[in-house]
């Protein structure tokens, strides 16, 4: 979900580009897949997106085809307070409603486990009401703390990330250069100490069973799919083709 047209924005310098540091790669190359954008990121529209709860006409492009197998990750990062994330400063997704789509999705089976990330001022408020079972949350501060950007662009004037995100996509392009890859999410949560974030990243894991020394970052900031080879013989008829 991309809240804003950056690359396509008037103040862009760079048309067609998205940076998070002057001396950076682009960030919106062409195998970035941007299924919800503009006017169509909205909370109705993410609470739909995670419990599956879709109109009929919804495409498959547009819909989280996660079942019990799935290890899902959800990234939230934006403008924040205690217990809301601001969605196109015009609504909020406040935590009840994070926490009742999260537990929709376990009942309905559409998880294995979970990784919630929320990165904004008091951002660890996001997951205070989350009591689904295997769901490990993290914050890029604590609920009494504000969260702070990174590096600033000075042709437009704005900043372009925020610490808590740099310092994860740091970790990952250092340390974690394939799927094979052995870093752990507890290498994960030490790579923003709050030195470095100037906040104190939260840490939520009374539902989470797992050590998470032994949970390899890849189960998360990964993708692969599980395939169940048959051995009988299948006809595709012309209602399957329709």
């Amino acid at each position: 979900m991309l809240a804003e047209d950056v690359p396509c924005n008037s103040r862009n310098p760079r048309p067609g580009t998205v940076y998070a540091a002057r001396a950076g790669a682009n960030l919106y190359g062409s195998d970035v897949e941007v299924d919800y954008r503009g006017e169509e990121v909205t909370v109705e529209n993410f609470i739909r997106i995670l419990t599956g709860r879709h109109h009929p006409a919804t495409p498959r492009s547009k819909r989280l085809l996660t079942d019990h197998q799935s290890n899902v990750l959800i990234y939230l990062t934006g403008h924040g307070g205690d217990s809301f994330m601001k969605f196109q400063d015009s609504e909020e997704l406040t935590n009840v409603d994070l926490a009742y789509a999260v537990q929709t999705m376990f009942e309905d089976n559409r998880y294995h486990e979970m990784l919630v990330i929320a990165d904004s001022c008091r951002s660890a408020s996001m997951y205070e009401w989350i009591d689904s079972p295997n769901v490990l949350s993290l914050s890029s501060s604590l609920t009494h703390e504000e969260s702070y950007s990174y590096d600033v662009d000075t042709d437009i004037g704005v900043y372009v990330i925020d610490r808590y995100t740099h310092y994860t996509l740091n970790f990952l392009n250092n340390e974690v250069k394939a799927l094979n890859s052995s870093a752990n999410m507890q290498d994960y949560i030490d790579s923003c100490p709050a030195r470095k974030c100037l906040s104190n990243t939260g840490v939520r894991k009374d539902h989470y069973p797992k050590d998470v020394k032994r949970v390899r970052v890849t189960d998360f900031f990964g993708s692969s799919r599980i395939f169940q080879h048959l051995s009988e013989e299948i006809v595709l008829d012309d209602e399957f083709w329709a």
